[in-house]
């Protein structure tokens, strides 16, 4: 009970902290390119942002093109190319197309080795919802496909059905990220390509959607630079929506979307590469309604290694995205720039190649699914200028 409480106290001290934070930086304003717009373009619809930068310094932004309101139907994957740093976009461009069927959940990895570009997206049948997928009683199961690219996203390779080595088969509901994977830089494992994704399984004493099943999390990993996959354990409970980032340490954070009560971000630790996880804990920092997030290794700035954070920071709806800063391996984590108070979910970052911080992400004014937009940050305006003003965020 004891223990209870204290948890309470500190998640309120959290929500409270942000909330003022978040009114601090309310009047900064950021500079923002429209990728995507409801109405306009291709499709009815674009949800699901995700965004890397290649090898020869391209950035591909990622996300859904929808002809169905649902997360299901008529669904594609489509890119945007920037050869600029993102200050101009190519015209949008079809990955995958499989008639009015779904395919989703873009999460793409760059090996920094070979140059390949790996892209992980899902599959189903568009006539089947996620309601019946998890219950398994759709026509058919979600599945785990990849397809990858050699020259910088201008061609895909045709994606293939990697489910025998990437799905459990009891598992009914899967999805890759959202956003993106990594490949480990340091130690043991270094060069292993590490893509987070999730997925639904039987559980008789789990609450979500009322039915008796849960949501858990894992990853698909590789040490042969994509040519095989397998999956890392399962964690669980109540976690799905995942991103990795790997620690100065060599150990992996995994950042989780939680449906356990706690109004934050569920987080796991993997210290042999992915391939086992610690038990479910929760950041009371990181403040969400239950939401995708996105998490990055900005790397060093100054003499300071620095880690990204960004979600809607708010715990009821979807408002106030916002960017946090952690200088302290994801240990604790500050407000650093309010990027939107208006309705905004999905967001993904990456590290320009001028250094600069980008983010795309979900955004509207009366709905959070209005638009994609990329904005990119002056670094020193989030990280400081010097080693003091870091030191004293926030």
């Amino acid at each position: 009970m004891k223990n209870d409480s204290i948890k309470l106290l500190k998640m309120f001290v959290c929500l409270t902290f942000s909330l003022l934070l978040i009114n601090r930086v309310s009047s900064q304003s950021v500079h923002e390119t429209v990728l995507w717009k409801t109405g306009e373009g291709n499709y009815k619809g674009y949800r699901i942002p995700s965004i890397i930068v290649s090898t020869k310094g391209t950035i591909l932004a990622f996300v859904e093109g929808r002809n169905d309101g649902d997360d299901s139907g008529d669904i594609d994957i489509v890119l945007k190319r920037s050869k600029n740093n993102g200050r101009t976009w190519e015209n949008e461009r079809i990955v995958w197309d499989d008639s009015l069927n779904t395919c989703g959940n873009p999460c793409p990895v760059v090996d920094q080795q070979t140059g390949r570009i790996w892209l992980f997206m899902t599959w189903n049948d568009g006539k089947d919802h996620e309601n019946e997928i998890i219950r398994r009683t759709a026509k058919n199961t979600r599945i785990p496909y990849l397809c990858f690219s050699d020259d910088d996203g201008l061609s895909w390779s045709k994606p293939v059905n990697v489910s025998l080595a990437c799905k459990d088969p009891n598992w009914g509901w899967y999805a890759t990220g959202p956003g993106i994977g990594i490949q480990i830089k340091g130690g043991k494992y270094s060069g292993r390509l590490v893509i987070p994704a999730n997925h639904s399984y039987g559980d008789p004493e789990s609450k979500i959607r009322k039915d008796p099943h849960g949501y858990g999390s894992h990853v698909l990993i590789s040490d042969d630079h994509g040519k095989s996959w397998h999956m890392g354990s399962p964690i669980r409970p109540g976690c799905n929506e995942s991103q990795v980032v790997e620690l100065s340490d060599g150990a992996l954070l995994m950042n989780m979307r939680s449906y356990n009560g706690k109004y934050c971000r569920a987080i796991s630790y993997s210290h042999d590469g992915g391939e086992t996880w610690s038990p479910v804990e929760h950041d009371y920092e990181l403040v969400e309604s239950v939401c995708q997030a996105s998490i990055l290794h900005y790397g060093k700035h100054k003499r300071n290694e620095f880690y990204l954070f960004s979600n809607p920071a708010v715990p009821i709806g979807r408002t106030h995205m916002t960017l946090k800063v952690s200088a302290d391996n994801c240990g604790t984590w500050f407000a650093s720039k309010l990027i939107y108070a208006g309705p905004s979910a999905y967001s993904c970052l990456v590290r320009l190649p001028n250094g600069r911080i980008g983010l795309l992400f979900e955004k509207g004014i009366i709905s959070a699914y209005e638009t994609i937009s990329f904005v990119a940050l002056n670094v020193k305006d989030i990280l400081g200028s010097g080693d003091n003003q870091i030191k004293n965020y926030p």
